[in-house]
């Protein structure tokens, strides 16, 4: 019985970490955001487009009817709003397309300006330096010469002591 208790703790505390995850609260904002997005996209079909598109079919596919059957009870297919949301869906698709295409282009577009930016803020620090005996490329790091297996630090001091009696 202890174990399911703490089983139970842990559940509950593995649930608050993933409810308070960046990316769960940001797919509820999502979902909010895309209902409000909806509800405008399906106003824009229907107050509209469908009454424009009505223009060129004689009539409002909202009420585009088929009755099966005869008296009041008869069921009705109401196929003009089924044609009302597959046009609803389309659009909704086609701006949601443009908006991802334009958001990535910018997107690309700042990486491209950040990139350049960073090659012509600081240029890069140099990684090796010349040996005074053969002028091969070393590390900086190196105290000996893997070309010519010079000591770099002998020279070094006394190409230092040089420069500074010769002042």
């Amino acid at each position: 019985m202890g174990k399911n208790v703490e089983k139970g703790k842990g559940l509950i505390a593995e649930f608050k970490k993933f409810i308070t995850r960046g990316n769960v609260l940001d797919m509820a904002v999502g979902v909010i955001v895309g209902g409000a997005f909806t509800s405008i996209v399906t106003s824009l079909n229907q107050d509209i487009l469908t009454p424009i598109l009505g223009l060129f079919g004689g009539t409002d596919f909202g009420f585009l009817t088929v009755t099966l059957g005869n008296g009041e009870n008869a069921p009705v297919l109401y196929y003009g709003n089924f044609i009302t949301a597959v046009i609803n869906f389309l659009i909704t698709a086609l701006v949601i397309f443009c908006l991802i295409k334009g958001i990535n282009a910018v997107g690309d577009r700042m990486k491209r300006l950040e990139e350049g930016s960073v090659k012509e803020q600081a240029p890069a620090k140099p990684t090796t330096k010349k040996c005074p005996y053969c002028l091969s490329d070393i590390p900086l790091e190196a105290s000996r010469c893997p070309h010519c297996t010079s000591h770099l630090e002998e020279k070094m001091e006394t190409e230092n002591s040089v420069a500074v009696e010769m002042e």
